[in-house]
């Protein structure tokens, strides 16, 4: 999905357009766009602050918001880029746990192995992250697991059917929801209680 298991993508397109599609893009994207994201959080939370909510409950629900869609839009964004084979290349599936992550330890780099895995971790991070802060319902780690779970096949069903030159991977799955589940383990702490229901 988002490296694991896939060539990566040529630079066939010239400008930001490829650049973007990088880690390292994606990352430096999503730092240029930290201002932008807090006076989202700032403008919700003072509308809902004029309809009567109190400042924390405003400010919980309005980060949260931000949060979720800051936070995974860069991710989505980079592994719905068509491949360099787009639309000719042979679609690929792979349904075997683990072998692909496997061979991502084995047969890469260190370094290349690690930028692979943290990537696909992070994915659905912030979903895991803030999605229990935001909603009640999802104040657990299982029911976050298979939120993530059911929005990594969604998008590794879409990569296959807009044929994206891009491997569908099991792995893919299993590590997006794994960073979903642990990001929701690490915001426990910041939760005071269940998420506010209006």
């Amino acid at each position: 999905m988002v490296l694991l298991a896939q060539r990566p993508l040529r630079h066939h397109r010239d400008g930001w357009h490829a650049w973007a599609g990088t880690f390292n893009g994606v990352v430096l994207v999503t730092a240029a766009a930290l201002p932008l994201a807090a006076l989202a959080v700032w403008a919700l939370a003072r509308r809902r602050r004029a309809a009567g909510a109190t400042p924390g409950w405003a400010r919980r629900r309005s980060l949260a918001e931000v949060g979720i869609v800051y936070g995974t839009v860069p991710w989505i964004w980079m592994i719905m880029l068509p491949g360099a084979g787009a639309g000719v290349a042979p679609r690929r599936v792979s349904l075997l746990p683990l072998r692909d992550l496997f061979a991502v330890l084995t047969e890469g780099s260190a370094g290349t192995a690690t930028v692979q895995i943290v990537g696909n971790l992070l994915v659905f991070a912030a979903l895991g992250f803030f999605a229990p802060v935001r909603f009640a319902a999802l104040a657990s780690v299982p029911r976050v697991l298979a939120l993530a779970a059911g929005c990594s096949a969604l998008v590794e069903t879409a990569q296959y059917v807009l044929w994206l030159d891009r491997v569908s991977s099991v792995d893919d799955v299993l590590l997006n929801a794994a960073g979903a589940g642990l990001a929701a383990l690490a915001s426990r702490r910041r939760r005071r209680g269940p998420a506010a229901t209006r």
